[in-house]
């Protein structure tokens, strides 16, 4: 829902932020540690090279992440200093991994402003991530809220 009040909302229909990221297997350990997700899918190359996938891939929670990182883009660029109200995320919705990302894998992340609810104060954001190859790996959408500071 977007009115004639729009114009001075701090984010517009179309802005957009990209991150990009070659995923290394330090990324995928690392998480793993942080998490507490040691699933074969991800740190056993022997076992995962029995199944169709023939190799270890990335977490999907990661993904999550990187996405996040495209928001914080977002919100930076929309100005925190000095403002009266303060974005904070407020979820994602309808994320999907609709394709692997493997170790080595450079992937790029795109998130774009799709919506906005002046009443609620609020942007959603359709995110989509693809592999060097084009192809798209996940998706989700976001929703940012803009809060009143203290």
């Amino acid at each position: 829902m977007q009115s004639a009040d729009s114009a001075n909302f701090y984010v517009a229909i179309g802005d957009e932020a990209s991150f990009s990221k070659t995923i290394g297997e330090s990324d995928v350990y690392l998480y793993a540690g942080i998490t507490g997700d040691f699933s074969p899918n991800h740190i056993n190359e022997a076992e995962m090279r029995s199944t169709a996938y023939g190799r270890r891939m990335a977490h999907g929670a990661m993904l999550i992440g990187f996405m996040s990182t495209t928001s914080t883009i977002v919100a930076e660029r929309a100005g925190r200093i000095d403002a009266p109200e303060s974005p904070v995320s407020l979820g994602y919705d309808r994320i999907r991994f609709v394709a692997p990302v493997f170790i080595g894998d450079t992937i790029t992340v795109t998130y774009r402003v799709a919506a906005l609810d002046l009443e609620k104060r609020r942007a959603t954001s359709e995110v989509t991530i693809v592999n060097e190859a084009g192809d798209v790996v996940a998706v989700g959408q976001h929703i940012l809220k803009w809060v009143a500071r203290g």
